[in-house]
């Protein structure tokens, strides 16, 4: 395998898409000597199947807004790979929603599916449409016009739709509600539902809690763990609610939220009310993290920054892509931060990655730190296949030893002559050979 001359071919056959090009260089480079060491990979032209989708379907999605006028948006599902299982993976309404995203957050599913150890495959899907200061009545028709089409492209055991950014509880209960209509059926085929009606308990925590034991599994590598330590954590939705309680439960102090507007530095801490206030302001559409500074005057609120200049131990980036950079990396570094682990989908640019593991940081790629979202997902169908609900504490407790089962896998493959974990490689190898040998299995399909 040529890695430069597969990234050439690619970006000539799709270019301008530099998320989806910058995902498939991140797996080809981890992944170079494992595959050249098994010569079947290459007669069966696993990567070529690889990092390109199985399909993707591409609809109009016209509505009727409140003041009587027709809109129309632009909707995408990319069905990735399914050779674990049915294809899994989010739903994203946002106006940045373009193929590349799609496809990079698609790629990186198939093999934070595969960490799972659950009989997932890979997949993404959304929209340019924004729910943001949409009133419920118009989300739901846009919701219903979306199911409209891709209910004939999705099923049970054939392709699970879940949350992403902006495709919250409202937007799933939607979208369940008239695919149930048109399929005729009560199944399984979104994760995220309501608890009511075939939810898992601590869906929406779950990424964030993931991210979290992850990074404890690292820090105990170093004979270290949260307690007594300054965490920052971006973002203010589910992953970043999510990670803050759980932090704080393991004894951390979580110093930061932030938002589009900039971020909120508190140091006594964000916990308890404190999120809660930030929950309320979410749920009201508002997309910004000042009026906390209003509410709790001993926070201060940084306007247009990035929360990466807080002196904190811990990083966990919860936000979106690429949003911590390579000067950002370099503050946290000399700040004296121990571990980053990334809460969302590939948070940190190549750069950043490669200024934290020159530094010898701990550092979690997304589709290993950030899992935990997709593995509830998966432990949610199998509740729904049994015609069952799990406590709390059962699902919780699955979903740490699944964190925990992700992060021996990343040592095992990525553990360095020097004894240094190179948990990019090690997600990346683990996620990959689990793939590769299934696809061998079935044959040229």
């Amino acid at each position: 395998m040529k890695v430069k001359a597969i990234l050439a071919d690619l970006e000539k056959k799709h270019p301008g898409e530099v998320e989806y090009h910058q995902a498939v260089r991140e797996v080809l480079e981890s992944i170079e000597d494992v595959y050249n060491e098994n010569p079947r990979f290459a007669k069966a032209g696993i990567l070529q199947r690889l990092i390109e989708p199985d399909r993707i379907f591409t609809f109009k999605v016209p509505w009727v807004d409140d003041q009587g006028n027709v809109q129309v948006n632009l909707a995408h599902r990319v069905q990735y790979n399914n050779a674990i299982g049915p294809y899994k993976g989010g739903l994203r309404f946002h106006p940045t929603v373009n193929l590349s995203i799609l496809k990079f957050l698609g790629f990186e599913q198939i093999f934070k599916n595969s960490l799972t150890t659950l009989p997932m495959g890979g997949g993404k899907g959304g929209s340019d449409f924004d729910p943001k200061g949409k009133s419920d009545n118009e989300v739901m028709r846009f919701c219903q016009s979306f199911m409209l089409e891709l209910w004939k492209h999705i099923g049970p055991e054939t392709d699970v739709p879940a949350g992403d950014i902006g495709v919250g509880g409202r937007e799933i209960g939607f979208l369940y509600g008239m695919y149930k209509k048109l399929a005729k059926e009560h199944t399984g085929v979104l994760t995220g539902k309501g608890l009511n009606w075939g939810g898992s308990l601590i869906r929406p925590e779950a990424t964030g809690f993931g991210c979290v034991y992850f990074a404890n599994e690292m820090l105990k590598t170093k004979k270290e763990s949260f307690k007594g330590k300054k965490v920052a954590v971006s973002g203010f939705g589910n992953v970043a609610w999510g990670a803050a309680i759980k932090a704080t439960e393991l004894g951390a102090t979580v110093v930061t939220i932030s938002g589009p507007d900039g971020y909120i530095f508190d140091p006594k801490g964000i916990s308890g009310e404190k999120i809660n206030f930030m929950l309320k302001l979410r749920a009201s559409n508002q997309d910004i993290v000042e009026p906390y500074a209003t509410e709790f005057p001993e926070s201060t609120f940084h306007k247009g920054k990035r929360p990466w200049e807080a002196k904190v131990d811990i990083a966990l980036p919860c936000a979106t892509q690429n949003e911590l950079g390579k000067e950002d990396a370099k503050t946290l570094v000399n700040n004296g931060c121990i571990c980053v682990s990334e809460g969302a989908n590939m948070p940190c640019t190549p750069e950043a990655i490669e200024v934290i593991q020159q530094a010898r940081l701990l550092f979690a790629p997304g589709k290993a730190a950030n899992a935990g979202g997709v593995a509830t997902s998966g432990l949610e169908m199998t509740q729904n296949s049994m015609k069952l609900n799990w406590s709390k504490e059962e699902v919780d407790q699955k979903l740490h030893s699944i964190m925990v089962n992700i992060h021996e896998a990343c040592v095992k493959h990525g553990t360095t002559r020097d004894g240094y974990v190179d948990y990019v490689k090690g997600a990346n190898i683990a996620g990959f050979l689990k793939v590769a040998n299934a696809m061998l299995d079935q044959g040229v399909v």
